[in-house]
């Protein structure tokens, strides 16, 4: 995996639809709400909007039509050096964000993943589609 990119940035991070999963240590109720949980249909889709809005495909049952936004956080030491960069939605535990190998983005906390969906077609994408070995 080529390591430069490990930051996500505001305008990378609204140029994204992301499926959403629920991890062993969410809440039953939440994790029985999703449809790839329980293998009835494809992960939840995600928005991340410039003006830090965060959305989800209509007729959604987790979501709910809630207000829901996003920062990204990063604060820097003495020397220039990033000491913290996540992300935060509302007030939820913040998400670690990581690249993986086939360039999509990962944020993720003790309950939730996002996986960025790849999309080289498009100017800004998250990288190249090609086969992790």
């Amino acid at each position: 995996m080529h390591g430069i990119m490990t930051t996500v940035s505001i305008s990378l991070a609204s140029s994204e639809v992301v499926a959403s999963e629920r991890t062993e240590a969410a809440p039953d109720y939440w994790r029985n709400l999703d449809p790839s949980w329980k293998h009835t249909g494809p992960p939840m889709r995600r928005y991340f909007h410039p003006d830090g809005y965060h959305s989800a495909d209509p007729h959604d049952a987790v979501w709910g039509g809630h207000e829901c936004t996003y920062t990204v956080i990063t604060s820097f030491v003495d020397d220039g050096q990033i000491r913290e960069h996540y992300v935060r939605i509302n007030r939820w535990p913040p998400m670690k964000v990581s690249r993986k190998d086939d360039w999509s983005w990962e944020l993720s906390n003790h309950l939730y993943r996002y996986n960025s969906i790849p999309d080289s077609h498009r100017k800004g994408c998250t990288g190249p589609l090609f086969p992790v070995w």
